[in-house]
C-alpha cells in the first residue's frame, strides 16, 4: 500500500497543479505555463519516479505531449507517444458501451432484472442499470475467490459465478439506496453480453466498439498466457518498492498471486492492469489500448443513441488514469 499511495499521491498533485495551470486563457501564460508543467513532470520523473505519457490538448488541439521512463525497466526499453498501455478499470467504460449497444438493439432493458440472466445468483431486485452505476450492492467477488478457489488454476467468469451460487454472499445494502464502487456488477455485465449475443467478449468487442471506430490499437489481451500472441510497443505495468527502489513485475510477488489466478475474469478490469509475463499457451482476453494519441477521443456518432464523447486517457500501473 506504501507504494501505490506514492504514486496516487504523484498523480493527484500532478493533476491539481495542471488544472491550476490551465485556469487562464492568456495565450503567453499558456506558453510559460506549457514550460512549467515540462519542468514539473521531469522533476517528478527524477525524485519521484513518476512514469508515463502525458498529452495535454486545448480546445481539440494539442499543446504538450512528452514520455517519461520506461516501458519496460528490465530492458530499459523508453515509453514513446504510441506506447501501449493496459486500461485497468477504464475498461468498465467499453464494457457499459457493449451493454448499451445490446439496449439498443432491443436486445436488452437496462431495467431488466439481474435474476432474468442469473437465475442461480441469490439477487432480487437488482437492475442492469444499477449494476451499470454501482448503486447494485453486490458483494465484492474478490475475498471470495481468495478464499475458496484453487490458486493453481485461471478463474474465468463462469467460474467466479459458480463460487458466488455456492457461497451466495449477501448483498453490501438495499440496491438502490447507496453508491459502491463495484467489480463484481462489470464482471457479470461482460458474462451478459456474451450470453446475449452468443459471441465470446473479445469478439463482441472487436466486431461492435473497435472495428466500427477504427480502434487499431485496442484490444483484448492476455500477456501471461499468450506466449505466442505478443503486442509491440508493450508498457508493463510495476510496483515500485521505494525500500529496495526497484520496479518489480508483480507476478514474482507471492503475496499478489491473485494477479495471475483471477486474471480470466473479464470486464472490469481489475486484473487485467498489472500483468507481466507469460506463464502458460492458452489464452485468454484482457483489455489494453493505444495512448491517447491514437485513440483516445472516440465520437460514437455511429453508434445508435450513443452520440456521445468518450474519453480515454490510458497509462500504465505507475498513476492512476486520470480523465480531463
Amino acid at each position: 500500500m506504501k507504494s501505490i499511495f506514492h504514486y496516487v499521491t504523484v498523480c493527484a498533485s500532478a493533476l491539481i497543479f495542471l488544472i491550476f495551470l490551465f485556469s487562464c486563457k492568456n495565450e503567453n501564460a499558456s506558453g510559460r505555463n506549457i514550460q512549467k508543467i515540462d519542468e514539473y513532470l521531469t522533476a517528478q520523473a527524477t525524485l519521484n519516479n513518476f512514469n508515463g505519457n502525458v498529452l495535454i490538448a486545448e480546445d481539440g488541439e494539442i499543446i504538450f505531449q512528452k514520455s517519461f521512463g520506461y516501458a519496460d525497466f528490465t530492458t530499459h526499453r523508453l515509453l514513446n507517444d504510441s506506447s501501449v498501455f493496459e486500461l485497468a478499470s477504464l475498461s468498465k467504460q467499453i464494457t457499459a458501451t457493449a451493454i448499451l449497444i445490446l439496449a439498443d438493439q432491443d436486445k436488452l432493458k437496462l431495467t431488466d432484472s439481474l435474476r432474468a440472466y442469473f437465475p442461480e445468483l441469490p439477487y432480487a431486485n437488482i437492475t442492469l442499470y444499477q449494476m451499470l452505476t454501482h448503486t447494485s450492492g453486490l458483494p465484492a467477488y474478490e475475498p471470495m475467490m481468495v478464499e475458496k478457489w484453487d490458486h493453481t488454476k485461471i478463474a474465468f467468469n463462469r467460474d467466479m459465478i459458480e463460487v458466488m451460487a455456492k457461497e451466495q454472499p449477501a448483498v453490501l445494502f438495499k440496491p438502490g439506496t447507496k453508491w459502491k464502487y463495484n467489480n463484481t456488477a462489470y464482471a457479470l455485465l461482460a458474462t451478459i453480453v456474451e450470453n446475449i449475443s452468443g459471441k465470446a467478449f473479445p469478439d463482441f468487442l472487436k466486431e461492435n466498439i473497435f472495428q466500427p471506430l477504427n480502434m487499431t490499437h485496442t484490444r483484448i489481451y492476455n500477456t501471461r498466457r499468450s506466449l505466442k500472441d505478443t503486442i509491440p510497443n508493450y508498457a508493463y505495468g510495476y510496483l515500485y518498492e521505494p525500500a529496495t527502489q526497484k520496479h518489480t513485475l508483480p507476478d514474482s510477488i507471492e503475496e499478489l498471486n491473485f494477479v495471475y489466478f483471477m486474471d480470466g475474469i473479464v470486464g472490469d478490469g481489475t486484473w487485467n492492469k498489472i500483468m507481466g509475463e507469460a506463464t502458460t499457451s492458452t489464452p485468454t482476453p484482457v483489455v489494453s489500448s493505444a495512448p491517447i494519441a491514437n485513440n483516445g477521443a472516440l465520437k460514437l456518432q455511429n453508434l445508435k443513441g450513443l452520440q456521445q464523447l468518450l474519453q480515454v486517457v490510458a497509462t500504465n500501473d505507475h498513476c492512476a488514469a486520470c480523465v480531463l
